[in-house]
């Protein structure tokens, strides 16, 4: 049974006698992002914590490479009657791909290395810690570039034969200098020339959590905190950090969770 592009309508009540409507639009698999509608005045809980509603009573709900078989959330509505709802969450099986001829000090960095990775990844936290009340990501989103998939989400890499962790963005082959679109309208959190793993780096909070990250990049259109449309240029491709070639990789989270790109373009398609 295929969970792409599904559409429930959620009935099951297990506190209250009328159960409180809530519908679901997008991928119930590993990797997902879901957008679902609650009535207004309701909230939704997942793993006992809120989620971020919109005025009209969408949320967002992002599903990570190892996401459980089943999930739950619960909804309360204006009158405090709760309801919980139960998903079967599909699971996918990952590719192991190998990767040759990357810099070696990226596969075993030194000591030094190792401090400015740390480094690294506290900017890049800080840059997704906003919790915004945007909603940019409602408009839809486009691909980022037009080129052949050189890599997916979520399969295993081993760089020069020593296996590290998954790759968890979806890779574009172009040449050097080729322009990167803003995939949907959002703040710019980071813009960063040379970070040690991903060189070029930019990030855009496309709100409720939902962020874009580009890797590798040889040069930045746009400085942090601009606000960018949708097809808006904001960056070009490179081959900088842990890279054997240009290309761009493209990734996105829901607050921590990564989740796949091709699936959010599914479940969030321009408008």
């Amino acid at each position: 049974m295929s969970f792409r592009w599904l559409l429930l309508w959620a009935l099951v009540s297990c506190f209250s006698l009328q159960a409180s409507p809530l519908v679901l639009q997008g991928s119930l698999q590993q990797g997902g992002l879901v957008l679902g509608e609650i009535a207004p005045g309701s909230v939704a809980f997942y793993q006992g914590k809120p989620l971020q509603t919109t005025p009209s009573g969408q949320f967002l709900l992002g599903l990570g490479r190892e996401a459980p078989e089943s999930i739950e959330l619960t909804v309360v509505d204006a009158k405090s009657m709760q309801t919980i709802h139960k998903f079967a969450i599909s699971q996918r099986q990952y590719s192991i791909q190998r990767v040759n001829g990357v810099p070696s000090k990226t596969v075993t960095p030194s000591d030094v290395d190792l401090a400015r990775i740390r480094t690294d990844s506290a900017l890049v936290r800080q840059a997704r810690k906003d919790r915004t009340s945007e909603m940019d990501f409602l408009a839809g989103f486009q691909k980022p570039l037009i080129g052949p998939i050189t890599g997916v989400y979520g399969s295993q890499r081993v760089y020069n034969g020593v296996p590290k962790n998954p790759h968890y963005g979806v890779d574009y082959a172009a040449p050097t200098g080729t322009e990167v679109v803003a995939p949907a309208a959002g703040i710019v959190r980071l813009a960063h020339p040379d970070l040690f793993y991903s060189g070029g780096t930019m990030i855009i909070d496309h709100g409720h959590g939902l962020s874009s990250s580009f890797l590798h990049l040889s040069g930045l259109l746009v400085a942090e905190g601009t606000r960018v449309r949708r097809g808006q240029p904001i960056a070009l491709v490179g081959a900088t950090g842990r890279a054997t070639g240009p290309h761009l990789d493209w990734r996105m989270n829901w607050h921590q969770q990564r989740i796949d790109p091709q699936l959010v373009l599914e479940t969030l398609p321009s408008k």
